[in-house]
């Protein structure tokens, strides 16, 4: 039976689910709650609001916007409208605003967009007074604003608080105002180092995001401009036309260079550093060099990475991003004693990655000793269970297999309540089910994690939850779920909605329905009409052209790429492309997944060289993307195996080994897409 869906656009009249949920919605306003629409009045308003935000139409917002009043999502109406004209609106506008939808998400956004240009306008009173009420807090230029507020207001800095601007501007990709004029006060009172500026532009240049690199070096060595342009504009010109690097600044030019360089060609890159330029620069130029040449290396699966990575002297010099790629350049030659070295010089937030706990304990057990064995039984444990990949191999190295976890206490009625009498979680079901899909889920997520500090606890979390579940907007179950800390739900976080439509085509075509959902759940998270950038349509994700050779392979005549979104026959082709897929790589569960996300082509080249442990395999996978979702999917799978059989599952029999092809075997499909 097919399940009816909130998802779809909607269409003429009102839908039962929308009735239904319009039938609970409470919305809150200041100081009153908003009246019931138990219709869904004006919609249509509120979606060419929308689509005038969209476009930047001022004008038609504004003219639209008295005929949302009342409707459950006027907070959203009215946002936009304010929005778009943000930049000509006055204060007393803004604190209106604010001061009508006390405690919304929309309130919030506003106030964050607010204080962006009030950081931009260098209005750093009415900033003082506004940020303090600040409840997401979740944006690094404000933070950044907020410090550098402090700094003019007090005259001085907390070692902790430039730590936030150093953290912040070291992570941020782009060019912004808030990090950038924050560090360049913070340099100038020595409260942050001009090395901070160097190592940004450093992490700018591998990014490839050479504007915000050039914007650091402007903050410490402005007459070095020009020959960062050169560098930039051509590395290898830079390179060869240079005699040497006598100072600061000249060196850390070369040092960007060549940072270019090794992007494009690590091979090259070495050959500069060690014939010319390696005597010229620093002990920590060098290593940072070294540190990205390994990293570049690494993630080319080069046999060359561990000897790159072996000329860094001292560990602590490179970045968090260098030592992750040192870790799996070592997995990769069994080197656990580089695996060991290299976790131990991650930053203290790195460290806490469950990856680098499980692969630290596996180098201390495979260096023995009873000591170290005892240290890696402890971190072992301390990870130990069925909420992601390496919880389940810790699991599993502990000698246990993965089980359904034990369901918490059913929620009461006052619990159940309190979700659906929450005007966040219900905007965004609202959103939502009107076809605002990004703006329910940030409504939703706001109600979840940032409302409070902290967001909800575990049980009003499992509450909303559920109320998602019920709605069948099931990436909102999963997603809240997940954010339990102390008690797991598996049938929310794993939920088998179309269980038979799922369960039949799989066993018809062989293959584990298991896998099939473990894949669903991290392609679409169940919506029915999800569309990703690429174009890849449906609960599984079918691209276009894959859907039409698959389907043509199998012999589905009749098909059109307008079914794509049809739910049987997306289950269909996705479950016969996973099929072809595993087949076609021997029955491996990593690499099939790989190629259903990456396409055959490059796992096909990926697993040329050692035989892997698949777990080691995965971690080497060089598109972060695929790397996350081959330990996703196969993470989900057993989890999944262990609600359908009721029985323990191991993830590692999943896994397996990766390896070259085996001559001995059938050539692949080269016309797998």
């Amino acid at each position: 039976m097919r399940f009816p869906s909130i998802l779809a656009p909607r269409r003429g009249g009102l839908r039962p689910h929308l009735a239904a949920l319009l039938s609970t919605v409470v919305l809150a306003a200041s100081p009153a709650a908003l009246p019931v629409h138990a219709q869904g009045a004006g919609d249509e308003v509120i979606t060419q609001m929308k689509q005038a935000f969209t476009r930047g139409d001022k004008a038609r917002l504004a003219a639209l916007l008295p005929q949302a009043a009342g409707h459950p999502l006027e907070p959203w109406a009215a946002y936009w409208e304010l929005r778009a004209r943000l930049q000509d609106a006055s204060s007393a506008e803004v604190q209106a605003f604010l001061a009508r939808w006390a405690g919304s998400y929309q309130e919030d956004r506003l106030r964050n967009d607010w204080l962006l240009l009030l950081g931009q306008r260098r209005q750093w009173d009415e900033f003082a007074q506004l940020h303090p009420a600040f409840r997401m807090n979740d944006d690094r230029e404000v933070q950044c604003y907020a410090v550098l507020v402090d700094a003019l207001r007090t005259g001085q800095v907390a070692p902790e608080r430039a730590a936030v601007v150093r953290r912040n501007w070291h992570a941020q990709r782009d060019l912004d105002d808030g990090c950038l004029t924050a560090a360049d006060r913070l340099i100038a009172s020595r409260a942050l180092r001009e090395q901070d500026a160097w190592i940004k532009a450093r992490l700018a240049m591998e990014a490839n995001r050479p504007g915000a690199a050039r914007a650091a070096v402007n903050l410490v060595a402005p007459d070095a401009l020009a020959a960062f342009d050169q560098a930039n504009a051509s590395p290898t010109k830079f390179l060869l036309g240079s005699a040497s690097a006598a100072s600061r600044a000249r060196k850390e030019i070369v040092v960007f260079a060549l940072i270019r360089m090794a992007v494009a060609d690590p091979d090259a890159a070495a050959r500069q550093l060690d014939s010319k330029w390696g005597p010229m620069l620093t002990p920590e130029e060098r290593n940072w060099v070294w540190g990205t040449i390994g990293r570049q290396a690494a993630g080319k699966l080069s046999p060359l990475a561990g000897s790159y990575f072996a000329n860094v002297t001292k560990n602590a010099d490179l970045s968090d991003e260098m030592l992750a790629w040192k870790v799996r350049a070592a997995l990769r030659t069994g080197q656990w004693k580089e695996v060991s070295a290299a976790h131990d010089a991650m930053s203290d937030e790195a460290k806490q990655d469950p990856a680098w706990i499980y692969w630290k304990a596996r180098a201390l057990n495979q260096q023995g000793g009873e000591r170290r064995r005892e240290e890696a039984r402890e971190m072992l444990q301390g990870i130990a269970g069925t909420r992601g990949f390496y919880e389940l191999l810790a699991l599993e190295d502990l000698g246990q297999l993965a089980q359904a976890a034990t369901p918490p206490a059913p929620l009461t009625a006052e619990e159940r309540a309190a979700a659906r009498a929450n005007p966040s979680l219900q905007r965004g079901l609202y959103a939502i089910a009107m076809g605002l899909r990004s703006e329910g889920v940030r409504e939703w997520n706001y109600a979840t994690n940032l409302h409070d500090p902290g967001g909800m606890d575990d049980r009003a979390l499992l509450a909303a939850a559920d109320l998602a579940c019920q709605r069948e907007v099931w990436d909102r179950c999963i997603n809240t779920s997940e954010r339990t800390k102390g008690v797991i739900h598996a049938e929310q976080r794993f939920p088998m909605p179309f269980h038979d439509a799922v369960i039949a085509k799989s066993r018809a075509i062989g293959l584990d329905p298991a896998y099939v959902y473990g894949l669903i759940r991290q392609e679409s998270r169940f919506i029915m009409d999800a569309r990703s950038h690429v174009g890849a349509s449906g609960l599984m994700q079918v691209m276009p052209a894959t859907a039409r050779w698959t389907a043509n392979k199998i012999g589905l005549t009749g098909f059109t790429p307008s079914q794509i979104n049809d739910r049987d026959t997306n289950i269909t082709i996705g479950t016969a492309y996973l099929k072809l897929a595993l087949d076609d790589f021997d029955g491996s569960m990593p690499l099939a997944a790989a190629a259903y996300n990456a396409g055959p082509g490059r796992p096909r080249a990926w697993r040329n060289g050692p035989v892997l442990d698949a777990a080691i395999w995965a971690e080497n996978v060089p598109f972060a993307e695929t790397r996350d979702y081959v330990k996703k999917v196969l993470a989900n799978t057993t989890n999944y195996a262990a609600l359908i059989t009721g029985q323990p599952q191991s993830l590692r029999a999943r896994l397996g080994t990766v390896g070259p092809r085996n001559a001995a075997e059938p050539e692949p499909n080269k016309d797998l897409p």
